[in-house]
C-alpha cells in the first residue's frame, strides 16, 4: 500500500511539473539551439516550450494581429523594442539572448575561400540571401555587400529566401552555389560542420543583437517567465555559444 501511495504521489508531482506550457515565436536562425534548449528546459523545469520558427518581420505582423505567442525570440533588437513600445510586450522583459554572426557558405568543400574573395571573382551562378525586409540577417547581408562595394555586381544573381532557413535550403539543395546565412546554421562545437565558408567580420554590418521578450499574451504565465529566466542561465548560454553566437 505504501509503495502504491508513493507511486501515486510521484505521478501527481510529475503531472504538476509538466502542466506549464508556453508558445514561443523563434527567429529561424535560432532553430537548432532553441530545439536543444527547449528539451533541456522541459527536463529541468517541467514546462513545455511549443516552438514556431520563422522570419522576425513576419512574426511581428502576426503578433500585432493577435497571434497567441507568449515569448518572442527575435533576430534583432529593434522589433522587440517596437513591440514593447506598442504595448504588445511586457515592459522591462526584453533581454539580449545572443549576438549573431553572418557567414558566406557553400555546401561545396573548398568553394568559398576564407576571405570571401569569390564574391569579387564572380565565379558562381546564384547567391542566396534572406529577405532584407523581414529577416535581419538579410539586412546584414545587404550592408556587407555595400561595404564591399559589390551589391550592384552580385544583385542579379540573388535567390531570395523568405527567412534564413529557406536561404540555407537554397544552398544546401544546389539551387544556389553559395549564400549568406547565420553562422549558427552550419557551426557546432567550435567548427563549421560541412562545406566551405567565410565568416563575415562584424564591422561589415550593424551588430546582430538578438533580443527576446515576454509578450503581452504571456504576462502572468509562469512558463513564460521561467523560459526567459532559463535563457539567461549558464546551461542555455553554453548551448548558444556552442552554435557560434557571441554573448552580450
Amino acid at each position: 500500500m505504501k509503495r502504491l501511495s508513493a507511486l501515486f504521489i510521484s505521478l501527481l508531482a510529475s503531472a504538476g511539473l509538466h502542466a506549464g506550457e508556453v508558445q514561443v515565436a523563434v527567429a529561424a536562425n535560432f532553430t537548432a539551439p532553441m530545439q536543444q534548449i527547449a528539451t533541456e528546459f522541459a527536463k529541468d523545469t517541467g514546462h513545455k516550450a511549443v516552438l514556431s520558427f520563422g522570419a522576425t518581420g513576419k512574426f511581428y505582423a502576426q503578433i500585432v494581429n493577435g497571434a497567441p505567442f507568449e515569448v518572442f525570440l527575435a533576430a534583432d533588437d529593434t522589433t522587440p523594442a517596437r513591440l514593447e513600445k506598442e504595448g504588445h510586450a511586457v515592459p522591462g522583459s526584453r533581454f539580449t539572448y545572443a549576438v549573431g554572426k553572418l557567414v558566406l557558405w557553400s555546401a561545396k568543400p573548398d568553394f568559398v575561400d576564407a576571405r570571401g574573395e569569390i564574391l569579387k571573382d564572380g565565379k558562381f551562378n546564384k547567391l542566396s540571401i534572406a529577405n532584407p525586409k523581414t529577416a535581419p540577417y538579410g539586412a546584414a547581408t545587404i550592408e556587407t555587400l555595400k561595404k564591399l562595394q559589390l551589391l550592384a555586381a552580385v544583385q542579379p544573381k540573388f535567390v531570395q529566401g523568405e527567412n534564413i532557413s529557406q536561404t540555407l535550403q537554397f544552398v544546401f539543395t544546389g539551387n544556389a552555389d553559395l549564400g549568406f546565412i547565420a553562422l549558427s546554421q552550419v557551426f557546432k562545437d567550435g567548427k563549421i560542420t560541412e562545406g566551405s565558408a567565410w565568416i563575415v567580420p562584424g564591422y561589415y554590418h550593424e551588430p546582430i543583437h538578438q533580443d527576446g521578450a515576454i509578450l503581452a499574451k504571456g504576462k502572468g504565465n509562469p512558463a513564460a517567465a521561467a523560459l526567459a529566466a532559463y535563457l539567461k542561465g549558464d546551461k542555455a548560454k553554453a548551448v548558444i555559444k556552442s552554435f557560434g553566437y557571441d554573448l552580450r
